[in-house]
């Protein structure tokens, strides 16, 4: 299982939304290529971006500096906010991000999934951002009907390579992930399952790993790691002294 530290950005710096709300800022750096060669030099193997500017805006707000984050790394970017058509991806991928995090144009259009799936096979994963198990789309500031457990039955056979699953509700807030509805949508789905929101320190780790079995392969890491509660490089020696021990190293989830 992998830890991967994520890189929010917000008017060009690196900060933290509680409950993705705009008026719960925390600002961390002025700096996003900055705060991620810290996690790639504290053992990080892949930075997760948010493009915070992009998910509110429904366009990307902050390709070039991702551009120049990713020039600057020696690890692999994943790349999430405003991504809802083909150029987009394109000029992504082109530009060097490892994989592109679709969440609106995913619900919108499963079909648009399913064509981009072709055309950059392993490159294409499916956020699914849920409040009380239901979807959340355009930055979080509408929750839809559809349940979370059915929309990633819904991808299943299109060619994902991972579904991004975070609880709006813990997100930022510190209080633990939502282990059961991690548990519940991983088990629903053959598709991999990145969890994301809550995470309080390194118990919460060891939590997620008692469930990797159920194809939980990967947990990001934000608030908890910005404020000091989770040490990274600890949690990262945690998991692959797990790993070493006879888990399965699934170093791209």
């Amino acid at each position: 299982m992998l830890i991967i530290p994520a890189v929010d950005i917000r008017k060009g710096r690196c900060v933290r939304l509680l409950q993705g709300r705009k008026d719960r800022e925390i600002v961390y750096s002025d700096d996003p290529i900055l705060m991620a060669r810290r996690w790639e030099e504290l053992g990080g193997e892949l930075i997760h971006v948010v493009d915070l500017d992009g998910a509110f805006e429904g366009r990307p707000g902050n390709m070039d500096i991702i551009k120049k984050m990713i020039d600057s790394l020696g690890i692999q970017v994943e790349v999430g906010g405003g991504i809802r058509d083909l150029s987009t991806i394109e000029e992504y991928i082109t530009g060097g991000v490892s994989r592109v995090i679709l969440g609106t144009a995913a619900l919108e259009d499963p079909g648009f999934v399913e064509d981009v799936c072709t055309r950059f096979p392993g490159r294409i994963i499916v956020g699914i951002d849920a409040r009380d198990g239901y979807v959340a789309i355009k930055g979080w500031t509408e929750v839809t009907q559809e349940k979370a457990s059915m929309l990633a039955k819904r991808f299943e056979g299109l060619g994902i390579t991972a579904i991004i699953y975070t609880d709006i509700k813990r997100d930022g807030m510190l209080v633990g992930p939502n282990i059961d509805a991690i548990k519940e949508l991983a088990s629903s789905t053959d598709i991999p399952v990145i969890a994301s929101g809550g995470v309080s320190g390194i118990g919460d780790i060891k939590r997620v790993l008692d469930i990797e079995e159920y194809g939980v392969t990967g947990i990001i890491v934000g608030k908890a790691i910005y404020d000091g509660a989770l040490d990274f490089q600890e949690a990262v020696k945690m998991v692959n002294g797990v790993l070493d021990a006879g888990k399965e190293n699934n170093p791209m989830p």
